[in-house]
């Protein structure tokens, strides 16, 4: 049997059972969907991410108190603790040429009000440095001022949102706010961009690093933002940074500092991982949709043991029979495919639409893949059903009938 007849005797046996084969392209188009919109939301979420990371610049270090690492024995007696990272071990930083900037932070939880409104926030305290080496833009008003890091002054840059909640439509600006029991002036309100590694800028107020410690009486530092001058120097910058604080704190490395680099690849391997986990876990129902062919065509093999008997008597061999039950089960995983990349380009786009931030964007691979996966899956599941009918008796099969 030539290959379009074939093809044209297949189409025809589908045709006769709509019912039947609509139920097979259905699981098999769900199947073929799921994998690219997972896989998608995979890619989607590790290329927001590491654009997240950039945006902050590829020059920049984050130190922070206690070693990254753990030595065995028993623990101490006395409660050990990390050395407190402090504004002097910060503001010593700027002694190497190889760093540009430093913006020591300290965080903490607050009520901000303003007459008879409140909300809780994150406050962050910092320096005026803080605003250029993460990329925040003040909208209204202005950054912290140029002045001594250890000085306490009580002056508070809002985000848009917390602004929005405590002042409605007045004019925030040189007013006073109340954050836990202290009074401070605002002086300006951030650019409404969203979030940045996981702090929502909106719900925020930025004071002087000095304030902050003095608010939340807590000496020691959440962390050090450090800006190398340039990207080739980072290594230099970084080793800079380990040798002062060494330094200053008798010899002990006491403080872990993570490079813009190395959470960049820490993050791109995890995502990666979690898109291939996810497109294995949707993979499944490719499997089931296979199980589900596999069953629908054994039931098929026995509705048209007359039909195979006929085929036999005229001279088809037992290979011709089971060609075209394999062709079957292949066209139906093929037509399942397209219908399927058909249906993950419709959510897609709808989900793009719904959700702007944040774009579904598949991996090269993942069409290819499940549309790949989807035509061996017919075939697998197709060769039982296919060997089954070939191998039926001719006069038993007609005698049935």
């Amino acid at each position: 049997m030539r290959l379009p007849d074939l093809l044209q005797y297949a189409e025809r046996s589908l045709r006769g059972a709509p019912a039947r084969s609509l139920l097979m392209l259905l699981a098999m188009s769900i199947g073929v969907a799921s994998v690219i919109l997972l896989t998608a939301l995979g890619e989607g979420a590790r290329r927001y991410v590491i654009g997240e990371f950039e945006r902050l610049g590829t020059d920049l270090l984050i130190m922070l108190p206690g070693r990254n690492e753990t030595t065995g024995g028993p623990p101490p007696l006395f409660g050990e603790t990390p050395r407190d990272l402090t504004i002097d071990d910060a503001l010593a930083l700027l002694r190497h040429p190889s760093i540009e900037r430093i913006a020591p932070v300290s965080i903490g939880n607050s009520p901000v009000s303003f007459g008879s409104r409140e909300r809780e926030v994150t406050i962050i305290g910092s320096t005026s440095d803080f605003f250029p080496i993460r990329h925040i833009a003040v909208a209204i008003g202005r950054a912290l001022p140029q002045m001594p890091a250890e000085r306490q002054l009580n002056l508070a840059v809002l985000g848009w949102r917390l602004k929005k909640e405590l002042f409605g439509n007045q004019r925030a600006l040189g007013t006073w706010v109340r954050i836990a029991d202290r009074r401070f002036r605002v002086i300006g309100v951030l650019d409404p961009a969203g979030e940045s590694l996981g702090l929502d800028l909106g719900d925020m107020a930025v004071i002087p690093v000095a304030s902050a410690q003095a608010l939340f009486d807590n000496p020691s530092l959440f962390r050090v933002l450090i800006q190398a001058r340039s990207k080739e120097e980072i290594e230099t910058a970084r080793k800079a940074a380990l040798e002062t604080i060494r330094w200053r704190h008798d010899g002990e490395d006491d403080v872990t500092l993570i490079t813009q680099d190395a959470m960049l690849s820490t993050f791109d391997r995890i995502l990666r991982a979690l898109t291939l986990a996810v497109a294995g876990i949707a993979g499944i129902s490719l499997a089931v949709a296979g199980i589900l062919i596999m069953n629908v065509m054994l039931v098929a093999v026995s509705q048209r043991i007359s039909e195979i008997g006929l085929l036999k008597a005229l001279g088809g061999s037992e290979s011709q029979v089971m060609r075209l039950f394999l062709t079957e089960a292949v066209m139906l995983a093929g037509s399942g495919a397209l219908l399927g990349l058909l249906l993950a380009l419709v959510g897609m786009q709808l989900l793009n639409r719904l959700f702007t931030d944040f774009a579904l964007i598949p991996p090269l691979w993942a069409a290819p893949a499940a549309v790949g996966v989807a035509l061996a899956t017919g075939l697998v599941f197709g060769v039982m059903p296919a060997r089954r009918a070939a191998r039926l008796d001719p006069v038993q099969a007609l005698a049935r009938h």
